[in-house]
């Protein structure tokens, strides 16, 4: 076993603790297993049976975040919380960077946007880095749009391409190969950014890829007058790191949500073994007037550990990897 990992992991979570503890954010320990999820398509789930004599029985889900749960903390406490959380993702690659279980650092900053949030960000990451890390990977973070990336990456201007034929023009100009039925904008965005834009991100310091394109449908408020979302992501050593959004509280427009996404997930069902898991439409009337304005950051915390200690891979950095476990299965 990787000593130094299973030691970085301790001291960093100690001090993690520590830092937010001193800035007045609450530790909470939300369920892993839960019987309801937010419908997100782009993100395939573990389910599991629950089986009772008394109860019956009845699908369950495995949480790829906790932001369902986290959200309902924030409704009846109204203060600001974070958690160290399992999460399970299913479909993933099992790769250098990724693994169906990880751990997600999730924290919600009350009465903060998605701005103040790179500022609290950066401050976590210099109080908290482990003895050694390497400096590309420290604050001060450099920021950048998304729309500055594409211009200057992949050579066209965000603003202008906002149809799905000027889009599509637009990758076929890069040489990308598209399918002969036209695929949604959000596909051929994800094309151009995945092959030519994230491979060339600086790396010689955290980077926050600021304002995301409103095509890209989440729960983060949208820009007034501008086509984009009020999101970031973080990217560290060239690897996508975290994700912050300035949430969405309008209990009308995350109804609305809810039934878009819920209806993509239910035609997909019959096509594949996907699991379709189940939603609760309720879930939009926990935003109600009291409820405060937030930004929540989503963090992958094994990641993180992995390029404090200067590693290229999460080997030893998670106990006992899928692929791991699969190899010694294999041998048997």
């Amino acid at each position: 076993m990787d000593i130094q990992a299973i030691q970085g992991r301790s001291d960093l979570l100690y001090q993690m603790r520590a830092w937010f503890r001193s800035n007045g954010y609450l530790e909470v320990s939300t369920p892993v297993l839960s019987t309801d999820l937010i419908p997100e398509p782009t993100i395939a789930n573990f389910a599991t049976q629950y089986v009772s004599e008394f109860l019956g029985s009845r699908e369950l889900y495995l949480v790829p975040s906790p932001e369902i749960h986290m959200k309902k903390v924030i409704a009846a406490l109204g203060r600001s919380i974070y958690q160290f959380s399992p999460c399970f993702r299913n479909s993933e690659q099992v790769s250098s960077y990724h693994n169906p279980e990880f751990t997600m650092l999730e924290y919600y900053t009350v009465e903060a946007d998605e701005q103040q949030s790179i500022a609290i960000t950066e401050e976590l990451f210099a109080r908290t880095a482990l003895p050694g890390c390497p400096q590309h990977i420290l604050p001060p973070f450099r920021r950048m749009t998304v729309a500055e990336a594409c211009k200057t990456y992949a050579g066209f201007d965000l603003d202008c391409t906002q149809s799905t034929a000027k889009l599509r023009k637009e990758a076929l100009r890069l040489g990308l190969t598209l399918p002969d039925e036209p695929e949604s904008w959000e596909s051929t965005f994800n094309r151009i950014f995945l092959n030519f834009v994230e491979p060339t991100l600086p790396q010689d310091r955290p980077l926050v890829l600021d304002e995301y394109p409103q095509q890209i449908v989440c729960l983060a408020k949208k820009t007034p007058g501008r086509p984009y979302r009020q999101r970031w992501e973080l990217y560290a050593g060239g690897i996508e790191l975290a994700n912050c959004y300035n949430e969405e509280l309008d209990p009308t427009i995350i109804r609305t949500y809810y039934h878009q996404q819920q209806a993509i997930l239910a035609s997909e069902r019959g096509q594949s073994q996907a699991v379709i898991p189940d939603a609760d439409p309720s879930f939009a009337d926990i935003f109600g007037p009291a409820y405060p304005r937030c930004s929540g950051v989503a963090l992958g915390f094994d990641r993180l550990l992995m390029l404090q200690l200067g590693r290229s891979a999460l080997g030893g950095v998670i106990l006992f990897p899928l692929s791991d476990m699969l190899s010694a299965g294999n041998e048997m």
